[in-house]
């Protein structure tokens, strides 16, 4: 059986309330799933409970932007239970990081003359954390960008002109936070870190060293050869090969919870060995 180690709900900047993504693995027969929410915890607890009136194994988790020598990476941190602790409180400060960068954004737009009502985009995002996939939803609806995807090409992705960044965790300390609060870290989409082959296995074994436990390579985006490389490599590393669709609803069109781009099937084993790389760190 499949597994989806990897989505996005309404909580951070998917469209689907958390329910939904439960809803949408069990319509694909998934035997595990992830919530992966930007730098919150709030969707998790509906979620679970949606799980468990399915029976489908859910796996709680955010997914967190940290500081590395090559630039961002995001680490996605499971096993990470609502409530009080080590990661959780930090989250707590990556959330008013992100407040005052939206702010910021929404700043920049305006000297490019483009007016958005910082209202309208919290509006947009319902309770959930906010942040730039909101802030172009919001620019599409004014007629200031065609689509989503246009919003971040010309004006909100790294490097365009109203793009501002925020305050990060370096890897270490996510790592550190993660395992203390009984969690297992593993690299979100490696792509953003290394490109070649050499790049791969350099970044892998500092992976490891750090105590990182898997990199995410069955990644919707990628080619399945390219899937295949990465998971033997990690696996040189002693890393667990996980796996996800990324899914964000209409955010990101054209992806689906579960197969990704229609091609993607991540073999249950990730979940497995993620389970038993917990009960490590718990021991």
């Amino acid at each position: 059986m499949a597994v989806d180690l990897h989505t996005h709900s309404r909580a951070s900047d998917g469209s689907d309330p958390p329910e939904r993504i439960v809803d949408l693995a069990g319509n694909m027969r998934l035997r595990a799933v992830a919530l992966t929410d930007h730098d919150t915890l709030d969707g998790l607890d509906a979620a679970a409970a949606r799980a468990g009136e399915l029976g489908i194994a859910f796996v709680p988790g955010v997914e967190i932007s940290v500081d590395w020598p090559a630039g961002p990476m995001h680490l996605l941190s499971y096993f990470i239970e609502p409530g009080t602790g080590p990661l959780q409180d930090r989250l707590r400060d990556l959330q008013e990081g992100r407040a005052v960068r939206n702010a910021a954004i929404i700043e920049a737009l305006r000297s490019l003359g483009i007016a958005l009502d910082a209202e309208e985009v919290e509006m947009e995002s319902g309770t959930g954390v906010t942040g730039r996939p909101h802030i172009a939803a919001v620019m599409v609806r004014r007629g200031a960008a065609a689509s989503v995807t246009e919003a971040f090409d010309r004006y909100l992705a790294k490097g365009r002109p109203a793009y501002r960044d925020r305050p990060r965790l370096t890897a270490a300390e996510a790592v550190q936070l993660t395992r203390a609060s009984g969690g297992v870290a593993v690299v979100a989409h490696p792509h953003t870190v290394a490109t070649a082959t050499g790049g791969f296995a350099a970044a892998f074994e500092s992976f490891a060293s750090l105590g990182i436990s898997g990199i995410e390579c069955h990644y919707a985006e990628y080619p399945p050869a390219t899937r295949l490389r990465l998971a033997e490599t990690a696996r040189r590393f002693g890393l667990i090969a996980t796996g996800g669709s990324d899914y964000h609803g209409s955010y990101k069109p054209g992806l689906q919870v579960g197969t990704g781009r229609g091609d993607l099937s991540v073999p249950d084993r990730a979940y497995e060995d993620l389970v038993a790389a917990r009960k490590t760190v718990d021991g």
